[in-house]
Parts: structure tokens; C-alpha cells; sequence
């Protein structure tokens, strides 16, 4: 199966190559097939198939509007490698984002030119490489926030200064009470483990996988990368933010592996995309592992954790509850490729089979219950339930005169 945000580019080009007559304005339909209620959609359009409907249309002098005439908040996004200087048509993708109801099964947009500039409209996604804090990596959107753990802090604390070192690759949740982007205050502040209001890192993970951090499976022990080696990113907000993060090559049970992880973050989402791609030679195949921390929780809040696995889903679920800092949930969900489950001392493992140069696709996040949207582990079940359906289900998109 193709990956979502593929499924997603794929069925709006096919969808909208008929013929539009030029002018104005496009009606814009997105479809889908499910009964359960989609919040947070991100409708996807091709910016190509936007200038054939649209010649000369520019990305800040656009009006996407609903069927009710509110006018949305969009995003166009780069080609990724485009060169300096280049025009309109380097453009890949026009994004805008709509709440589907239950039983709601088609929403109807308008997209149009203007000769207004369009309004700047607030940052829901962020990432950034924070140099001054050991190289760590780190993205958000309105939800939560992870980091992921750079070179510098792997590097051996040669001064003997008492510098932190930690190598892994596993993948840090910070929990958010708030909207509002934090990353910045929070790094600003220097002790985002306390709550001031806003939320906390409260979340441990050392060698561990973290929530998403992946590794080489055997079937009895787990290879695993060290700290991210570099990292690019492709769009930055306002309601979608793509970055890499790669990670240099090691020995992976006899076989030279080297990775590259593509995360898709979106607004209004507790789990990220990640197109995960291993490069590697000497075998046909390896079993990819992806990871939850068994125990995220400081040793003085541990109380108990809950685990569920469905494999008709490809999902695997924890709810984490601690004794003062509330009940973190954590999940996984693998669309396609599914191979099992495994775990090892400190993590619970779900397993993908990965050829050389080929994606493995899935989701990663966590959902708190200080943050509002989530009371109990049957409601985070419900909501990963609900994205896995989703992820097998992308939208169609076709674009018509008005």
C-alpha cells in the first residue's frame, strides 16, 4: 500500500486531470468512504493541477473558502530540492485542512485568486535543529512536542566537564496543556520537567525507543542506530511541517544499514507520518522494529501500564498512568506491511518487513490526559483506532468549474 501522503497526491492527481476551464476561481470536492468523523483532515491538491485551473495563480494571493464562505487558513509547500530561484511551477502542493463530521463523506471548498496578500495565518507546526542544547532536533504542533537526540550529546565528555552524553535514537515526548507553540519557551526556561501551566517533558528515554524510535530486529535481540547524524527540513507550518532526520550507517546483526526517516507533522494530529527508508546491502530483506518504551515514567511516578495490540489495526497501544503527572498514552500503526510483534527488556516492538531503499510507512505519537483530549485508555484506543481506519482510507480529490 502506498503511504498516505502518497494515496493522498495519487488520487488528487488522478481525480483532477480532467479538463477545467480556466478563470478565477476552482470548486474544489474532497470525498471519502468512511462513516467515523475525520477533524483535522488535510485536503491535498497538487499546486501542477491548481495552475491549470488557475494560470498565474500565486501562493500568497489565494482565498481557499468553505461551502459556509469561512475562509481557511492554508499552506503551499516546495519541491524539496528546488533550485534557487525558481518559479511558481517548482511549487508541489497546496494544503488546507477541514473537520469532517460523522457521516460527512464529501466537503465542497472554493479556491480562488486574489488581489489581496493573503494574511499571515498562525503556526500550528514547528521544527528546529537547537544547537545550543546538544544538537537536539525538535518539532511540535498544537498537540505535543518530541525531540530527537543529535551528535553533540552523543560525543564522549572529553573536558570532563560533566557534560550529558547519551547516544540513541529513540524518539522524547514532551506533553502540552497548551495550543500555543512551546518549544522556544521552553528551551528559553531550561526546566520545561516542571509544569509551570503549559505542560512538561515528562517522559524518559535513554536507550530505549522512546515513542517511534526504530531499530533491526533478529528475532532475539535489537540493533539499533546511534543519535541522527543530520537533518533537512522541507516545509515548515503553517499546518504541515516535513523534515529528515538521517542516520549514519552501523552494523545491524552482520548487515550494514543506513537510515533516513521522513516525519509529516500535522496540525490538530497526536500522531506524525513517518516514512521510514533503510538502505543496505547483503540481504534480500530485514525486520524493522518500532518501538514503545515500556516505562517512560520517572521511577518516584511509575504506577502501572497498559498494553493492547491489534493486528487486523497494525496497531500497538500503551496508557502509561503516573502517580501525580496524570496518564500518557502512546501508539503506533503500521497501515501496511505488518509482521508481528516482539518486545525486548525495555521496549514493546512492532515489526515490518523493509527491502533496501523501500519506505516503511507508519504513525507515532502520544496523547496526555492533562492536555484535555483523552480521559482513559479506551478513549486513546478509540482515537488510534480511528487513525488507523484513516490512514487506509485517504481522501479523493477533483476539482471543478464554479
Amino acid at each position: 500500500m502506498k503511504t498516505t501522503l502518497a494515496c493522498l497526491l495519487l488520487a488528487a492527481g488522478a481525480a483532477s486531470s480532467g479538463a477545467v476551464d480556466a478563470g478565477e476561481r476552482v470548486t474544489l470536492t474532497a470525498t471519502h468512504e468512511l462513516a467515523i468523523a475525520r477533524p483535522a483532515e488535510m485536503i491535498v491538491l497538487p499546486w501542477q493541477q491548481l495552475l491549470r485551473a488557475l494560470p498565474g495563480a500565486q501562493l500568497q494571493q489565494l482565498e481557499v473558502r468553505d461551502a459556509a464562505g469561512h475562509v481557511l487558513p492554508y499552506q503551499v509547500t516546495n519541491v524539496a530540492d528546488a533550485a534557487p530561484g525558481a518559479t511558481d511551477a517548482g511549487y508541489a502542493d497546496l494544503l488546507f485542512q477541514h473537520d469532517f463530521a460523522a457521516g460527512e463523506r464529501s466537503a465542497t471548498f472554493t479556491v480562488e485568486k486574489t488581489d489581496r496578500v493573503a494574511p499571515v495565518f498562525a503556526s500550528k507546526t514547528f521544527a528546529r535543529y537547537v544547537p545550543e542544547r546538544y544538537d537536539d532536533f525538535v518539532w511540535e504542533n498544537d498537540k505535543l512536542a518530541h525531540r530527537a537526540y543529535g551528535p553533540a550529546l552523543a560525543a564522549p565528555d572529553a573536558a570532563h566537564s560533566g557534560k550529558e552524553v547519551l547516544v540513541s535514537s529513540g524518539i522524547d515526548v514532551w506533553c502540552k496543556r497548551v495550543a500555543y507553540p512551546v518549544i522556544e519557551r521552553w528551551y528559553n526556561k531550561r526546566h520545561y520537567h516542571h509544569d509551570d501551566g503549559e505542560g512538561m517533558d515528562m517522559y524518559q528515554v535513554g536507550a530505549s525507543r522512546g515513542t517511534g524510535g526504530t531499530g533491526v530486529w533478529d528475532g532475539r535481540r535489537l540493533d539499533t542506530s546511534g543519535n541522527y547524524s543530520s537533518w533537512k527540513i522541507l516545509a515548515n507550518g503553517p499546518i504541515r511541517t516535513i523534515f529528515e532526520l538521517r542516520y549514519a550507517a552501523w552494523d545491524a546483526h552482520g548487515v550494514q544499514v543506513a537510515e533516513v526517516k521522513r516525519y509529516t507533522v500535522d496540525a490538530g494530529h497526536n500522531l506524525d507520518q513517518v516514512d521510514d527508508t533503510y538502505t543496505f546491502t547483503g540481504a534480500d530483506h530485514i525486520t524493522v522494529a518500532i518501538g514503545i518504551n515500556k516505562n517512560s515514567a520517572d521511577h518516584d511516578q511509575a504506577v502501572r501500564a497498559e498494553v493492547a495490540r491489534n493486528a487486523a489495526d497494525g496497531t500497538l497501544v500503551q496508557w502509561e498512568t503516573e502517580r501525580s503527572n496524570g496518564a500518557l498514552g502512546e501508539a503506533l500503526v503500521l497501515p501496511a506491511g505488518f509482521d508481528g510483534y516482539a518486545e525486548d527488556a525495555d521496549n514493546h516492538l512492532l515489526l515490518a518487513r523493509a527491502s533496501s531503499g523501500q519506505a516503511v510507512h507508519y504513525l507515532a505519537g502520544a496523547g496526555w490526559t492533562k492536555g484535555g483530549d483523552f480521559a482513559s485508555m479506551a478513549d486513546w484506543s478509540a482515537y488510534v483506532r480511528a487513525e488507523a481506519l484513516r490512514a487506509r482510507a485517504p481522501l479523493t480529490v477533483t476539482l471543478s468549474a464554479p
